[in-house]
């Protein structure tokens, strides 16, 4: 489905099957003689299948298209071999480039599960859509970083880093026009996964900085990268920093048991699924459940509220 949002800005719904996302909202901005895609789906049959739907519609010409991809999950870069003719720029923060550059990514991060508590986790990694659907081949990426410019049209987009949901994840933000391409930085309806797995540091922390970055911007809509368009950004911006902190509450309040594994946190947080008992969750959702936990527990004790320690092998947190 192809819905026109701004004049010459497209927006096509990409189906993610089996995915509780339901689909990615992928966006074409037109130009005199060139498109500029915005994020493009996985690397799956019925996500092509929609995306080619969508260009015959708006007959665009993939040779003058160029693809600016938000960040580095499977559902938003999927798609870019299979869409690039080779006359055409894939452009990435170089951050989330090397991320999916590094051959021992899914080995690291399931060695980090494992610290954490997480059983089996070869078994989550290969049951990973961001690695089964990634995109195929070897695309070349042209490098973007903050405050870098790409002039599409009337669109004059600058590049506002937003690390936090990806440590190079990045927004595209038009001043005139007060519009803001989020890709999974900010959601309506849902809360953007943030993780503790990859990479180290402070996420929770990146993103909530990332989300008073972008409160101080002139925003009047913002266009996301799943979900609903965003007409009110600073009441958005306040109801996920609100749910973080409630978030980081309940963990505090499960760790009043004493010392527990991010999957022992994890297990006992609530979480919007539709599953009765932590046993019944799909290792998928129990990966992300315990990551998002992980990084709760990480911004607390980067704050000095909770303490963490290593023995035997394992990570521990505590009050």
């Amino acid at each position: 489905m192809v819905t026109e949002v701004f004049d010459d800005i497209y927006q096509m719904e990409i189906p993610l099957p089996r995915n509780p996302l339901r689909a990615i909202n992928s966006y074409l901005v037109r130009g005199r003689d060139r498109w500029l895609m915005i994020d493009t789906g996985m690397n799956r049959p019925e996500c092509l299948e929609a995306m080619r739907a969508s260009l015959k519609e708006l007959a665009v010409d993939l040779d003058r298209t160029d693809c600016f991809v938000t960040h580095c999950h499977s559902d938003h870069i999927g798609l870019v071999s299979e869409l690039n003719t080779g006359k055409s720029k894939v452009f990435l923060n170089p951050l989330d480039a090397a991320i999916i550059r590094n051959p021992n990514l899914w080995t690291e991060m399931a060695a980090e599960a494992r610290t954490h508590g997480f059983p089996n986790p070869d078994r989550a990694v290969e049951k990973h859509p961001g690695r089964r659907y990634l995109f195929s081949g070897d695309p070349e990426f042209v490098s973007l970083r903050e405050g870098d410019t790409l002039p599409i049209g009337k669109y004059v987009f600058r590049c506002v880093e937003t690390p936090g949901h990806t440590p190079g994840h990045m927004c595209l933000y038009d001043p005139e026009a007060r519009i803001l391409f989020s890709g999974d930085h900010i959601l309506d309806t849902v809360t953007p996964n943030i993780t503790g797995w990859c990479c180290g540091g402070d996420p929770l922390g990146e993103f909530l900085e990332s989300l008073d970055k972008i409160a101080a911007h002139d925003v009047r809509m913002i266009l996301p990268g799943h979900r609903n368009l965003i007409p009110d950004p600073l009441r958005r911006i306040g109801e996920l920093k609100e749910h973080h902190r409630a978030r980081m509450q309940e963990a505090i309040e499960i760790l009043a048991a004493g010392e527990q594994t991010a999957y022992q946190v994890a297990s006992r947080m609530a979480w919007n699924i539709d599953c009765p008992r932590w046993e019944d969750f799909p290792i998928p959702q129990k990966w992300f459940a315990t990551g998002e936990a992980l990084s709760h527990l990480l911004h607390l004790e980067r704050t000095g509220r909770i303490q963490g320690k290593r023995r035997e092998g394992k990570a521990f947190f505590s009050l």
